[in-house]
């Protein structure tokens, strides 16, 4: 097994392993960047997973601070980040539902429960406070992800009223449980 690659965060001081970190990368000469592919050129300059460290290190200029001066940080970079990490979200909730792993319904959910396939399971938002506590009764000790809103969630798969579903065990409920959690650090940390 690779050793974790560590970093400091520029805004906590941090030193963390590199899958735990945002990295950002300067284009163009000066412009700061997300490069969460760890694709783009250059020097990666790090921030802990979280949005108010983000949005900390743009306020006291600390991108600015590493590189000498020559960053430019673009006002919109917390909220670009943010939807960011929710696209790949979605992007994988929309792999996993191309390829069978994702269940929507509060039936289908129960029955996958029942049949010990799930994962996890997720809720909307906005599910209502009856749905929820059956939910809770199926999840059977699973783990309830509740992150997006069900508009949010029935434009990005494609569905109607996707309220309850559960990820499907194996490989891809992994992939997609790595990047939901991502998210939810990022929002709450």
């Amino acid at each position: 097994m690779e050793k974790d690659i560590c970093r400091k965060c520029i805004a906590s001081g941090d030193i963390k392993p590199k899958a735990e970190l945002l990295r950002f990368v300067l284009v163009n000469g000066n412009a700061v960047v997300p490069d969460f592919n760890k694709k783009l050129e250059g020097k990666g300059i790090y921030v802990s997973n979280s949005k108010k460290l983000l949005e900390l290190a743009v306020n006291k200029h600390l991108f600015a601070k590493v590189t000498k001066g020559k960053a430019h940080v673009d006002e919109a970079l917390v909220p670009m980040v943010e939807t960011l990490l929710k696209k790949k979200c979605f992007d994988m909730l929309n792999l996993a539902r191309k390829a069978g792993q994702f269940v929507s319904g509060f039936e289908k959910v129960k029955e996958a429960v029942a049949k010990n396939k799930a994962a996890f399971l997720m809720e909307a938002l906005d599910a209502g406070e009856d749905g929820h506590q059956k939910i809770l009764t199926v999840a059977d000790g699973l783990e309830v992800l509740a992150l997006f809103y069900v508009e949010e969630l029935d434009k990005a798969l494609d569905k109607v009223n996707t309220v309850h579903s559960v990820l499907l065990k194996g490989d891809m409920a992994k992939a997609v449980y790595r990047e939901l959690k991502r998210y939810e650090q990022f929002l709450n940390a």
